[in-house]
């Protein structure tokens, strides 16, 4: 005979002891197990967050463990030979157009984006060490931030690449402060000159703004636009923002520039990819933030690549480097089409047909 069951209410575990002597522990047959598919959300600690409703002050940030497909969704040869195959075609890059020593590529994003960040990477993968460069600090009501051309340098001893990368102003999450379509368009016309400092009171003019390039030739323009979004803020951004970049993309198309995207931080945003950056192309998360960032700039998915940019670590990591340097060759890629339809013949071709 079994005696009555004992409740430890500690654990919700009933106890049953049987005429022999022994115990028998049986757990709540109403537990909940987690359903096959579901994500797994962990605390920073790594402890699973078992109750979806628990609201306790201050909430935790929580890091998607994410799910593995069954195959990437983008193909990727992570190993040593395609980091050196890919550093020989950046430093081996010269624009098309004789008359263009470098490519002018422009970073726009949002505040703490990442744009510097991945100057800053860049530079570390070809430097063969991490060095984050001083950052120039965050947009605050009266700050200003001048506009920073970074020249990339092949290997140690050798000279510069055929790219530039231009810094500047955060874009305004708000669409009240930060930069202005005006400004941001003022520079990828070629107006705007380095360490030109700006200031939401003071646009760029030709009569205000020292060292404004009336003429800009066509080594003084932008080639290529980059935005820069933040992967663990793509739900947070305010919907303002997304009418900014689609705005910002009209009349930057309408100027002839091509535009791509960095989806920053996808470590932060999937737990898997920040143990193993190879996974990054096999995470259903960050497909998915992926597609709410393509959403975001009102452009297609495969414009966007996703990078980790270096932050904490000490050391280069050969994967990282190859995420980095083929977001590079991505930028590139579209940088040249620009000098393709603004060759000399080409143009020539153009005004001959508009005729």
């Amino acid at each position: 005979m079994f005696t009555p069951s004992k409740k430890i209410p500690s654990f919700g575990v009933t106890a049953s002891t049987s005429s022999n002597g022994l115990t028998t522990l049986t757990a709540p047959t109403t537990s909940v197990q987690p359903a096959f598919g579901t994500t797994i959300l962990t605390r920073d600690d790594n402890s699973e967050v078992t109750n979806s409703s628990e609201t306790r002050e201050p909430r935790p940030q929580f890091t998607f463990l994410g799910l593995k497909l069954e195959s990437p969704w983008r193909n990727m040869d992570w190993t040593e030979e395609r980091r050196t195959s890919l550093m020989e075609t950046i430093t081996s890059y010269r624009p098309s157009c004789e008359e263009v020593p470098q490519a002018r590529i422009l970073l726009l994003g949002p505040v703490s984006s990442g744009k510097s960040s991945f100057i800053s990477s860049v530079q570390s993968v070809f430097n063969g060490r991490v060095t984050n460069r001083a950052m120039v600090g965050s947009f605050s009501s009266g700050f200003t931030k001048k506009l920073q051309s970074f020249n990339i340098r092949g290997k140690k001893g050798e000279g510069h690449t055929g790219l530039v990368l231009c810094d500047t102003m955060g874009m305004s999450e708000d669409g009240m402060t930060g930069l202005t379509l005006h400004d941001i368009l003022s520079v990828v016309k070629g107006h705007v000159p380095e360490g030109h400092k700006f200031s939401p009171d003071q646009p760029v003019s030709a009569s205000e703004t020292v060292g404004y390039v009336k003429r800009p030739s066509l080594k003084d323009k932008v080639h290529c636009v980059v935005f820069v979004v933040d992967a663990s803020k793509i739900t947070t951004y305010p919907k303002g923002l997304s009418t900014t970049f689609k705005q910002l993309r009209k009349h930057i198309s309408d100027l002839g520039v091509h535009q791509v995207a960095l989806l920053t931080h996808v470590d932060q945003v999937c737990l898997q990819t920040a143990k193993d950056v190879t996974g990054v192309y096999e995470s259903r998360t960050i497909q998915d933030v992926m597609g709410k960032a393509a959403a975001l700039l009102g452009m297609s998915t495969s414009y966007i690549v996703p990078v980790k940019n270096y932050s904490s670590e000490l050391d280069l990591d050969v994967n990282t480097d190859v995420l980095l340097l083929s977001a590079v060759d991505h930028i590139l890629q579209y940088a040249d089409l620009y000098f393709q339809d603004n060759a000399p013949h080409n143009k020539e071709l153009k005004t001959a047909l508009d005729l």
